[in-house]
């Protein structure tokens, strides 16, 4: 096992990435409250899986260990399905020392912390990570939320965990198209802020597809460092945590465009990210070489590299109330070379519907 500390003062935490950890009660001894109740928050297709592993380790050191079983995807991280987490709660009688476990990907971490940060005004929570995706980025940080129709994690709450617990196992019975999604992100890391570690993973991108645990830990590693560090010097996203969102402008339109759950979170992020590079050579600050590079290693990843084909107006009008949009005026994160990225603020209308119009075509990958 191996571990990276998030530092945010008296709410400062540990993520444990392993082997084995989610079957370990020792793993949890941080969260230890013999007197109070344990919920854990999964899905129908986690929680057969993992939940009764996970319920026996806390069973040492929790009064109760209650379940909450949510419908899995992206279309049900909504208002509806959040309620239940909160009735469970409620019916259940839980106070301000219950703690929720999120196990899971990206959706029930988000949805577990929300309800978290809400309920009682605040109580303590757990993620624990079961895809790449979650491991890597949306389980670190702590920004929580739902999805509005109109826009991506539009509500939610920052509220950090007490622990992290990537358990590197967890990672056998992902689908091959869930792992391609959380490679984007894992690429995503290395485009903004590591070149070294993006030279990496052009060497050893089939070891991840073939689920080799070495190279899964480190890259997980790797990622949870770099947000870590980001996090640390930028908790709200103020400034430069912001830059951690290269791809998502255009991403997130593609999720809201195409109905949440068509595309994967991580499948829309790979498009964008080609785009934003796109937009990053078109602005004169990055060479097509890293280009090429970016688009061949998100293509090797198994993702698509184009967004589809939609009116650039429809475009435009999504990624306008994007968070990262300020009064209206779309901001895009771009690259100024390979491990480097910044802000474009109000980014000219013109020019972003003219490279839309020239990348919007069908095709994943």
């Amino acid at each position: 096992m191996t571990s990276v500390r998030v530092e945010l003062g008296s709410r400062s935490y540990d993520i444990l990435i392993g082997s084995g950890l989610l079957r370990q009660s020792s793993t949890f001894a941080p969260v230890e409250r013999p007197r109070a109740s344990a919920l854990i928050v999964s899905n129908t297709t986690v929680a057969p899986l993992y939940a009764q592993a996970l319920e026996q380790s806390l069973r040492e050191r929790f009064a109760r260990v209650l379940h909450c079983v949510l419908p899995d995807g992206e279309q049900y991280k909504d208002w509806r399905t959040l309620n239940q987490v909160f009735d469970t709660l409620l019916e259940q009688h839980c106070d301000r020392r219950s703690v929720l476990f999120a196990l899971g990907g990206g959706v029930i971490g988000d949805m577990a912390g929300f309800a978290a940060a809400c309920y009682m005004r605040g109580v303590a929570f757990v993620q624990v990570p079961t895809t790449l995706l979650a491991q890597v980025d949306s389980s670190v940080g702590g920004k929580t939320g739902i999805n509005h129709p109109a826009g991506k994690n539009m509500i939610g709450a920052f509220h950090q965990p007490r622990l992290v617990v990537a358990d590197i196992d967890t990672l056998r019975s992902l689908p091959a198209r869930e792992l391609s999604a959380g490679l984007a992100e894992v690429i995503k890391h290395g485009a903004i802020a590591d070149a070294e570690f993006f030279a990496w993973l052009e060497h050893n991108m089939e070891a991840l597809r073939a689920l080799d645990p070495a190279a899964l830990s480190h890259a997980v590693r790797r990622c949870c460092e770099i947000k870590a560090e980001v996090v640390a010097r930028d908790e709200t996203e103020s400034g430069a945590r912001a830059l951690l969102n290269f791809g998502h402008t255009f991403g997130h339109a593609v999720e809201a465009a195409m109905g949440y759950g068509s595309w994967l979170h991580g499948e829309a992020v790979g498009a964008g990210m080609v785009v934003a590079a796109e937009l990053s050579v078109q602005r004169g600050l990055l060479g097509r070489e890293v280009l090429r590079r970016l688009r061949e290693l998100v293509q090797r990843a198994g993702l698509p590299v184009r967004v589809p084909e939609l009116p650039v107006g429809r475009y435009l009008e999504l990624m306008r109330v994007d968070k990262k949009a300020e009064a209206g005026e779309i901001r895009y994160v771009v690259l100024d070379g390979l491990g480097s990225a910044r802000l474009l603020p109000a980014a000219d209308a013109a020019a972003s519907a003219a490279l839309l119009a020239h990348g919007a075509t069908p095709g994943a990958a």
